[in-house]
């Protein structure tokens, strides 16, 4: 009876941490901000639409 508990106790520490591996293993830095997420969304749509983008050593605004 009492291998029957250690076996089942064993089998939901395992899956417990796997979910938390795989949940907390992912970016070094954490979840993107929002803001950068709005950033990245308008630079694939300038992609996408065939905007120039300017060379990296000019000068900004």
């Amino acid at each position: 009876m009492w291998l029957i508990v250690l076996e089942a106790v064993g089998a939901l520490a395992l899956f417990l941490f796997l979910m938390w591996w795989t949940m907390f293993s992912g970016r070094s830095k954490g979840e993107m901000s929002e803001v950068s997420e709005a950033a990245a969304e308008n630079s694939k749509d300038d992609a996408a639409a065939g905007a120039p983008k300017p060379p990296a050593d000019a000068p900004g605004p």
